[in-house]
């Protein structure tokens, strides 16, 4: 009989694959450092970093089916690759002290590895734990969104002691050798392999976890003709746009609106770190208990209230307890939507799935910003934006109303087949 794999060190794999490339979120350590030893601005650094996450959504859609035909290990591997080379020849680029080169190997071929290395290990995960998809991904992407934690330090204390260049090569060669080994024990499960207890707990109602069978089971190209595909990519658009505007500004914001010191700004700052990590591996978790379609709604209630509240929250504390409520949401719908994917359209092309509603967030990073410089431009308050992300929040409301229903009809059809053959409902 053919040994199958411990689940959770596959979900130790993946949570070093995501650590490793959750660094890129401490990006602006460097951004001081390479200021002043090579004059750059740091619009110009920063663009390093936005090249990297538009390639990572980019990455992620087109090498989608890559994941799906050639496994998680292989793809790992080759993440392993491209985000190693990615690090260690910026540190190349900052020798030779060339600004296009940092983009080449940072943005575009680190970018390429980020967006491979995010969705290779998440799709495996959603296949080994069937009963628990949520606390899976959660996992994983949480090591995404606390990695920094980690990296920081680590980065900046190299800096100080052997300089800008050997720290890029260092943490080049340590995140290939650290995704190298964790790719090495990725595997899909077995053809027809189920946790122990979770084929009698689909039958039962009373248990804690709410398990339930998977919508359909529709290739890439079946799922982007579906209009559900479609509201949960509008969806994400819109909780990533807002997210990351608020976290472009958060502390310059902080002192306008409720008068906080810069220092008592930059604290908050460093604790919505916690809140955006927390909220990963707590939302999904969650939606293992309450489904992830109320978890997505949960989101959009609460965001509703925090974005139409900011612009009048003159006291510090309660302007911070809103913005930790925002940060939550906004690593929470990363966290949730590989599980949200598997159970709409299954797990037969699901990394390929997932690749293609990534472009939302490669998409949002380019908006979210835009928007808010522009319109903080035109207007110099933030209020205008607060106000506008808050009318984008009803929007994905009622999308996660409608896609609650739209589940619903697909539900009745598949329990009652003639009711499709005759006409009464139609699948858009």
């Amino acid at each position: 009989m053919q040994k199958v794999k411990n689940r959770w060190l596959i979900a130790a794999s993946a949570v070093g694959i995501h650590i490793s490339i959750g660094s890129a979120y401490a990006w602006s350590v460097f951004t001081n450092p390479m200021a002043e030893a090579f004059g750059w601005e740091t619009t110009e650094i920063s663009m390093a970093f936005s090249i990297a996450i538009f390639m990572l959504g980019m990455a992620a859609a087109f090498m989608g089916r890559f994941v799906e035909k050639q496994g998680p290990r292989k793809s790992g591997m080759l993440a392993a690759l491209f985000f190693g080379i990615g690090v260690a020849g910026s540190g190349f680029a900052t020798a030779i002290e060339s600004l296009p080169l940092l983009y080449l190997f940072y943005g575009v071929i680190g970018g390429i590895g980020l967006g491979i290395g995010y969705i290779a290990p998440v799709s495996t995960l959603v296949k080994w734990f069937p009963d628990r998809r949520g606390l899976a991904t959660g996992l994983a992407i949480m090591g995404f969104g606390f990695a920094a934690l980690l990296s920081g330090p680590a980065a900046a204390s190299l800096i100080e002691s052997v300089g800008i260049s050997t720290t890029f090569y260092v943490l080049g060669a340590i995140y290939f050798i650290v995704m190298m080994l964790a790719s090495q024990y990725l595997s899909p499960p077995p053809e027809g392999w189920a946790p122990k207890g979770y084929n009698e707990a689909e039958q039962s109602s009373n248990k804690r976890v709410k398990v339930r069978t998977d919508l359909s089971q529709l290739t890439a190209n079946e799922a982007i003709k579906t209009r559900r595909f479609w509201m949960l990519w509008t969806m994400l658009f819109i909780n990533v746009t807002s997210g990351i505007a608020v976290i472009a500004v958060a502390s310059p914001m902080a002192q306008e609106v409720s008068g906080m010191t810069p220092i008592a700004a930059a604290t908050m700052v460093g604790l919505m770190g916690l809140f955006n990590g927390g909220g990963r591996i707590g939302w999904a978790s969650l939606s293992d208990y309450i489904g992830r379609p109320n978890v997505y709604t949960a989101f959009f209630i609460i965001q509703i209230v925090a974005f139409f509240t900011l612009p009048i929250a003159f006291s510090a504390i309660l302007f911070q307890v809103l913005i930790f409520a925002i940060l939550t949401c906004y690593g929470g719908g990363f966290a949730s939507v590989p599980a949200y994917i598997g159970d709409l359209f299954g797990t037969k092309q699901l990394g390929a799935i997932h690749g293609y509603i990534l472009t939302a967030w490669a998409l949002a990073g380019v908006v979210g910003p835009i928007l808010l410089s522009t319109i903080y431009d035109s207007t110099n308050s933030y209020n205008m934006t607060m106000y506008i992300f808050g009318v984008l929040f009803v929007i994905a409301f009622a999308l996660s109303l409608w896609i609650r229903a739209d589940m619903k009809r697909l539900r009745k059809e598949q329990e009652n087949p003639s009711a499709k053959l005759t006409g009464i409902t139609k699948e858009a």
